[in-house]
């Protein structure tokens, strides 16, 4: 029946794809839907992709029908350096203040309220809006933005604002890393698709550790012809971001759940569920 793969069009996922073999895999039967996060969210959710990206946030939202394939994320041990909250005043003072949020993300919406509701014990009045700088400053204090919106508004951003790199805020207050996008497979497709799954997964550590390898320099060039942005800026940005699953990250997302959780953002979260092509899956 083939596998329809989703893939977050942002550069901070481009390692984990860059290097797959496209052509083979479509002719296997893989297809490729590359969207923003919260339309892979969705996608995933009524059942139109099978496996790929989706906001951690998602994973939680609907962990008893995903499993995540292990090794693989968009995390950051500390600067994300592409999910900022930009703000015409200190952090501190928005209490009671306006704060524009984009609809392209599920995860960072949601990071940014357990940080100013619980870290700082601020009361804030949220809006989703399209990433657009300009028009979400209109009328709010501040703005959250992610992935490639947020790095080129950073470039051209004024000295008057503020800015706050949210992965560094929940490394600041947790002391883990902050584990923004996983891979995930919906369940009912992992004991019919387990082949083409294998086949995908390897492709993905592959692309992953040859990255790593040769420090991005053929990914940058890509990008940078997209972009634009110096060569040293990009090596600074995907050295401070991390492709990894390790016990860390999961105990970094269990302590985001449970905070969600708190905050009646999310249902309690009582197992994440690793696929393994031996036994298909098992719980940490």
């Amino acid at each position: 029946m083939g596998l329809v793969i989703g893939e977050i069009s942002y550069t901070n996922m481009l390692p984990l794809y860059y290097y797959l073999d496209r052509d083979y895999l479509n002719r296997i039967g893989c297809m490729f839907i590359p969207q923003i996060p919260a339309q892979l969210n969705e996608a995933m959710s009524k059942g139109a992709i099978d496996v790929g990206g989706i906001s951690s946030f998602s994973y939680g939202e609907h962990v008893d029908q995903y499993t995540l394939l292990p090794n693989l994320s968009v995390s950051a041990p500390k600067n994300v350096g592409s999910i900022f909250l930009f703000s015409k005043v200190p952090i501190t003072q928005l209490d009671g203040k306006k704060v524009a949020l984009t609809s392209s993300s599920a995860t960072s919406v949601n990071l940014l309220k357990i940080i100013l509701q619980t870290f700082y014990q601020m009361d804030v009045s949220y809006t989703v809006m399209k990433p657009d700088f300009n028009e979400m400053l209109k009328d709010h204090d501040a703005c959250l933005l992610i992935g490639d919106d947020a790095i080129v508004t950073l470039w051209g951003l004024s000295p008057d604002f503020h800015r706050y790199d949210l992965g560094q805020i929940w490394y600041e207050h947790t002391k883990l890393p902050m584990t923004f996008a996983v891979l995930a497979v919906r369940n009912e497709i992992l004991e019919r698709e387990n082949e083409r799954i294998s086949i995908l997964y390897d492709g993905f550590m592959t692309s992953k550790n040859k990255c790593l390898e040769n420090n991005y320099s053929e990914m940058i060039s890509s990008i940078r012809k997209d972009l634009s942005g110096s060569k040293t800026y990009w090596e600074n940005y995907f050295q401070g971001l991390n492709h990894d699953l390790t016990d860390k990250h999961i105990e970094g997302l269990y302590l985001f759940y449970d905070k969600a959780t708190e905050l009646g953002l999310l249902k309690k979260v009582n197992k994440i569920s690793l696929w393994s092509a031996l036994d298909h899956c098992h719980s940490i």
